[in-house]
């Protein structure tokens, strides 16, 4: 009797060998990043860069010009209104008033006699010893006498004003922040002196691009935040806002005063100012990163993560609607996404619809 096993046996036993052993191909569960999408009203904060300056800052000069004799200040020192901040050699002046004075003598005597020959050319009249033509020359004289002294009565008061001139004293109280000239140097009429800062509540300056200055009301709410005061977030108010732009530039100046005086802060700090600008009556609307918004020819979409097992889900193609970009970076998505929709971020061209991917809560955020 033959052993040999028949052909078609040997074949159906090999063949049912190769079925168990064949691999069961695995499905690809590729990690993805992601951000949950939260509705936000019409309003969006905004930061700018600034510095600190003080709420009043006045460049001191003298209005006349001369050489200086004294700087009675120091950079740092705290100055009182009316306090001595400067003086000029008053000699020239000096010489000025005394001549003004001296004119104004001399013209009082001539006034005085010119006076005193209307009248007698008054009496001489009145006695018919003298012509009419004669006495309106003696009133003309007296008129034009007295017109001289009060002339010379305003060149003295103009020269005494200009000696006073030569002091410079503080106009409030204050600090001074910088001292631009030293003993013996000659200065012009209106040139710098000392640079004087005051006022309690430090105020921020910071420039807002053209395409949002018309979001930023006088009068608003803010926060500051100051490099030499980390952590602290001090409250302030929009008191100006420009109206035209600086030279070449397309940012428009808007200054910010502190609601409170705070200690430690000094002109010329760096400060981070926080606007909250848009409308606050839009409907409520999704923000999510622009990189999240793929476009082809379908139109623009985003893979929106749904459920599947914790830490795993399945994409979804969702067709959007997007408005504008924001200065963030992030587009504004009209229709298509609600709250709590969890949006892919990072390798939209490697997914298909209904992909498995895995949610690492590293990969959240940007």
């Amino acid at each position: 009797m033959s052993t040999a096993i028949p052909t078609a046996a040997l074949m159906a036993a090999l063949l049912w060998g190769c079925a168990e052993e064949a691999p069961i191909r695995q499905e690809v569960v590729r990690p993805v990043r992601w951000v949950e999408v939260e509705l936000q009203d019409g309003l969006r904060e905004r930061s700018f860069s600034g510095s600190a300056k003080s709420a009043t800052f006045a460049r001191l000069s003298f209005k006349v010009s001369g050489t200086v004799a004294n700087v009675a200040v120091q950079v740092g020192d705290q100055v009182t209104a009316g306090q001595l901040i400067a003086e000029l050699d008053p000699r020239d002046y000096e010489l000025q008033e005394q001549e003004a004075a001296a004119a104004l003598l001399d013209a009082q005597a001539q006034s005085r006699e010119a006076s005193a020959n209307y009248d007698r050319y008054r009496l001489l009249y009145e006695a018919d010893n003298t012509s009419k033509r004669d006495l309106d020359a003696a009133r003309a004289a007296d008129e034009s006498a007295a017109a001289a002294v009060t002339a010379a009565l305003k060149r003295l008061e103009i020269a005494q004003l200009r000696l006073s001139y030569t002091r410079l004293s503080a106009p409030v109280d204050g600090a001074i922040a910088s001292k631009l000239v030293d003993v013996n140097e000659n200065v012009g009429q209106g040139e710098g002196i000392v640079e004087l800062t005051s006022g309690a509540r430090i105020e921020v300056e910071i420039a807002v691009p053209e395409v949002l200055i018309n979001q930023v009301q006088t009068g608003s709410s803010c926060v500051v935040g100051f490099d030499a005061l980390p952590g602290q977030l001090l409250p302030a108010t929009v008191i100006e806002v420009g109206v035209s732009s600086a030279a070449e530039q397309t940012a428009f100046p808007v200054t910010i005063q502190l609601d409170d005086a705070v200690d430690g802060l000094l002109p010329g700090m760096a400060a981070v100012v926080r606007l909250q600008l848009g409308d606050p009556n839009r409907e409520p609307l999704a923000l999510v990163p622009a990189v999240a918004v793929g476009e082809d020819r379908a139109g623009r979409f985003v893979w929106v993560v749904l459920d599947d097992g914790p830490d795993r889900g399945r994409v979804e193609r969702r067709e959007v609607e997007i408005g504008d970009l924001q200065a963030g970076g992030e587009l504004e998505v009209l229709t298509g996404l609600a709250t709590g929709d969890r949006v892919v971020i990072r390798g939209l061209s490697k997914l298909n619809e209904g992909m498995a991917v895995r949610l690492p809560e590293s990969g959240m955020g940007n």
